[in-house]
């Protein structure tokens, strides 16, 4: 092989070499902040007695309706049937997703649930950017059921913290009363704060339904830095976006998937890093190759 051919096999093969050096680094980096990562869900123990196989055919038209409302709206809600069951079901988006975000999160919502759920009724998928609950209809739960909670492992160890997330939590609540649409995102000082009620509560129910997760977070998360707490119809969360300002921190590091995606991000660099290197040396050794043939040739 010539030294023009040389070159030309190299200049060639960069494509496939930074595909194959940054390629997965890269795309690691830009899936790290899905609204499509599952919450939690919930499904009854039992399957619902349907002989004639009409259920799955109501739940078919349920969630094409949902489908095609989430595009439009970021709360909606309906029933479907016939004359021996009928179901009802909504979805909820969280407020600040654009239109197209909402969609594509529901429109994952149904295989979730069948993979999940099956044909279990009641049953209900949380994820990070939209929920789905459907049930027969006569079927009541409190609007303040808990459904869900994660408190952070981090720590602070002083009251210095706790007398800052609640008063940020009294802040959250005043807010959430007087928002338009039930939704807060919010800081106050180091602590960033989360609320969204479902669309069908009113204000002074949206309010206290905020309260009864406020207090849950307080007697059950203690002093942990971060915490999630998910009833039937709202949700809150709060973490420290300061962790290093706030009084008696222990800085035990962040919670388990802030710690994967830190991660992930250093694995990045350091993969780049020495992608970068190796492309160097073989960048001189190619070179110093093909100097050494054309000094011999001539």
């Amino acid at each position: 092989m010539d030294i023009s051919s040389s070159k030309a096999c190299f200049l060639l093969s960069l494509p496939l070499f930074f595909n194959l050096c940054f390629g997965n680094s890269l795309s690691y980096l830009n899936t790290s902040s899905s609204h499509n990562n599952l919450i939690y869900s919930h499904c009854p123990n039992q399957t619902f007695n349907d002989p004639k196989g009409s259920l799955q055919q109501i739940l078919s038209s349920l969630f094409q309706e949902l489908i095609d409302q989430s595009s439009r709206s970021k709360f909606y809600q309906t029933s479907t049937g016939d004359e021996k069951i009928a179901i009802s079901g909504l979805f909820q988006c969280r407020i600040d997703l654009s239109n197209g975000d909402c969609h594509d999160c529901v429109s994952g919502l149904p295989d979730m649930s069948s993979g999940f759920c099956g044909k279990a009724i009641p049953a209900r998928i949380h994820l990070s950017g939209c929920y789905l609950n459907y049930k027969a209809d006569g079927f009541e739960t409190s609007w303040v059921q808990l459904q869900h909670k994660t408190c952070g492992e981090s720590k602070a160890d002083s009251s210095g913290f706790v007398e800052l997330r609640d008063a940020a939590f009294a802040a959250l609540e005043s807010n959430v009363v007087s928002s338009a649409n039930g939704f807060i995102d919010m800081t106050y000082e180091s602590m960033h704060m989360v609320a969204q009620c479902g669309g069908n509560l009113e204000g002074c129910e949206c309010g206290g339904c905020v309260n009864n997760a406020v207090q849950i977070a307080q007697d059950e998360c203690g002093n942990s830095l971060s915490g999630e707490v998910y009833l039937d119809s709202c949700f809150i969360s709060f973490s420290s976006n300061d962790n290093n300002g706030i009084p008696g921190n222990s800085n035990q590091g962040n919670e388990t998937n802030q710690i994967n995606t830190s991660s992930g991000r250093l694995v990045a660099i350091v993969l780049g890093g020495a992608a970068a290197l190796l492309f160097v040396f073989m960048f001189f050794y190619f070179y110093r190759s093909s100097k050494r043939k054309s000094d011999g040739t001539q």
